[in-house]
């Protein structure tokens, strides 16, 4: 007989709690999109954008490379090409030659492209800090500590996945 569900601290379920972070998730994607179409993008380049930044402000900032995007967004070769066009032509990032390894092509993200999505996700920054100044700070901090631990968790839960997948 399975066991029940622990409650959360404020008294909902498992299941109530992974539909509010799936929520949470749908309405970034929902956004994500919107701002895609806005910049007539398609929703893989924004993820491929947001892949390019993450690479650069790391916790081992290195240049993202068509080989890193191919594996994590598991993409072909060709459609990270395209991807990387459509960036390019729309201003977001610039692809150059590594200075060591001509061969070794590094995409790096245009400053100047940030404005762009700055303007587009201020209100967003805005909600959040509204959101934010509900909370003390030793809520924030743990609020913190478990988006940071879910993120860690499912992103190794997907290379695992996509190891198995191989």
């Amino acid at each position: 007989m399975p066991r029940p569900e622990p409650p959360t601290p404020d008294g909902t379920g498992r299941q109530d709690f992974a539909r509010l972070l799936q929520r949470l998730s749908a309405e970034m994607n929902m956004l994500s999109h919107d701002f895609a179409a806005a910049q007539g993008l398609h929703a893989t380049d924004v993820h491929a954008l947001l892949a390019v930044m993450n690479a650069a402000h790391s916790e081992h900032p290195a240049p993202a490379t068509p080989s890193s995007l191919s594996q994590e967004l598991s993409l072909t070769s060709g459609a990270v090409t395209a991807v990387l066009d459509r960036l390019e032509r729309a201003g977001h990032v610039r692809r150059a030659r590594d200075g060591a390894d001509r061969r070794q092509v590094q995409v790096h993200y245009n400053p100047g492209a940030g404005s762009l999505a700055a303007a587009w996700f201020q209100p967003v920054g805005a909600s959040t800090d509204s959101v934010r100044s509900e909370f003390t700070d030793v809520e924030l901090r743990t609020v913190t500590r478990f988006l940071d631990r879910m993120t860690e968790e499912l992103g190794e839960l997907r290379h695992r996945r996509r190891d198995t997948d191989r």
